[in-house]
């Protein structure tokens, strides 16, 4: 187990403000791992359109060829050989993913973004990601194939819980607030 470095895990619905956290602790110097960078790449490795559909495919298909952790233990090497002592790692998504990372590092916690649902539709539409879709059916199909994975249970086994229904400075300061306490309670 690894007691060095301070890990951070956000976990959220997709739109529910995760990059936002990120980019505070980014701000504080923390460095980044993306979990959907994993889902992404195999994505593009097999020459597939980086859609939510084949995008939520290749995520199914690594969980069921590789096991419920296998983002997760692809993401540990990168964890390692970050010269930082402060990693953020955005978007958890099982409950395997979160035991993987809370055995490697002692020094883990896990952040969950919450908006409802309206809400999150509507910065989707806005932000335009290629895995974002403007399509109410395909949003609530994404939404739904999250939760087959996991995802619900991790929100609820969150060290800490932001609600983001309010402006984007407000979710920075809340988000500022508990990355000071998580890394003051690290430096003890």
């Amino acid at each position: 187990m690894i007691a060095d470095k301070l890990i951070v895990g956000v976990s959220g619905m997709p739109g529910s403000g995760k990059s936002v956290v990120v980019n505070v602790a980014k701000n504080q110097g923390f460095d980044i791992i993306i979990m959907g960078d994993i889902v992404r790449e195999e994505t593009e490795r097999r020459r597939l359109l980086l859609s939510p559909k084949n995008m939520g495919k290749v995520m199914l298909d690594l969980r069921s060829t590789g096991g419920k952790d296998i983002i997760a233990k692809k993401c540990i090497p990168k964890i390692k050989e970050k010269n930082t002592k402060k990693i953020i790692i955005d978007g958890l998504r099982s409950l395997h993913e979160l035991d993987l990372f809370k055995k490697h590092f002692s020094e883990f916690n896990l952040i969950a973004v919450h908006s409802s649902p309206e809400t999150r539709y509507s910065r989707l539409n806005q932000r335009g990601r290629s895995d974002d879709s403007k399509e109410r059916k395909v949003f609530e199909e994404r939404d739904l194939r999250e939760l087959t994975v996991g995802l619900g249970q991790v929100i609820a086994m969150a060290d800490f819980m932001l609600i983001n229904e309010d402006n984007i400075e407000e979710l920075k300061r809340k988000s500022n607030e508990i990355l000071q306490r998580i890394e003051k309670k690290w430096m003890k």
